[in-house]
This record gives C-alpha cells, sequence and structure tokens, in this order.
C-alpha cells in the first residue's frame, strides 16, 4: 500500500516515542510505501523547529526511509478538494497526485470529515484506523 503522511504525523514521529511513531515503524516493516512531499516536509521541519528542536535529528533519519515527492502548484480546481480549507488541500492533492491508496493525518478539525471517506482514490485515515486497519 503506498501511505502519505501529513506534517502532524511526521511531527509525532520525530517528537514522541509513542504510537504514531510505532504505526511508522509498522507501515515500513510490513513494507508499505510511506510517501510525504516537500510541503509536508516544510511544515513538519518548521513545527519541529519552533517545538522540539531535539527532534530535527530523528526527523532528519525518518525521512531517509520515505519516498519525497516534489512540490507541485496545487490546482485550484481540484474538485474532491473543496471541503478543506485552502492551506490543506496541497496535502490531499498530493495524496493524489503520488497515487497513493490512503493519506494518514492526525489534523481531526479540517480532515476528520473525510475520515474513512475516499477522495481522489484516497482514503484519508487518522493515525488509529490505519493501525486498526493494519493489525486486523
Amino acid at each position: 500500500m503506498r501511505v502519505f503522511l501529513d506534517a502532524n504525523v511526521l511531527f509525532s514521529a520525530a517528537k514522541s516515542d509513542g504510537a504514531v511513531r510505532q504505526l511508522l515503524h509498522l507501515l515500513l516493516d510490513a513494507g508499505h510505501e510511506c510517501w510525504v512531499d516537500g510541503y509536508v516536509v516544510t511544515e513538519a521541519r518548521r513545527n519541529l523547529g519552533a517545538k522540539g528542536q531535539e527532534a530535527l535529528a530523528l526527523f532528519e533519519s525518518l525521512l531517509a526511509h520515505l519516498h519525497v515527492g516534489s512540490v507541485q502548484a496545487h490546482d485550484p480546481t481540484l474538485q474532491d478538494a473543496d471541503w478543506l480549507p485552502e492551506k490543506d488541500r496541497p496535502v490531499l492533492a498530493a495524496a493524489m497526485r503520488l497515487r497513493c491508496d490512503a493519506l494518514v493525518t492526525g489534523d481531526k478539525t479540517h480532515f476528520g470529515v473525510g475520515y474513512g471517506k475516499v477522495f481522489g482514490g484516497v482514503t484519508i485515515h487518522s493515525s488509529r484506523s490505519m493501525a486498526e486497519l493494519l493489525l486486523r
């Protein structure tokens, strides 16, 4: 499975040795392709710089295990993302562009209404729902 990781997932995996980091290891150990793009990498790196500089080295080492796609201009006509705030649309657009099967995000405020739904071939998951899917 190709899985796109939102910036908040990257942040959590780097900052804490908790459930999100375990999920990332579970995905990688099972042979799933974990994808990010420059947009989410930049956001995660910026947030870690402001709120968790001690985790930046671990963040960089985690990135070495992920597939990193380039940032591309967001298509404002992307129909499947009109329910998202403008700043979050590039995340779903990247998951679609990279032909991912799933997008994992902890952003319940903006993506929560999309949890479990498919947009442009991408199913949106919380970290928990992705873990439950993998452990079935």
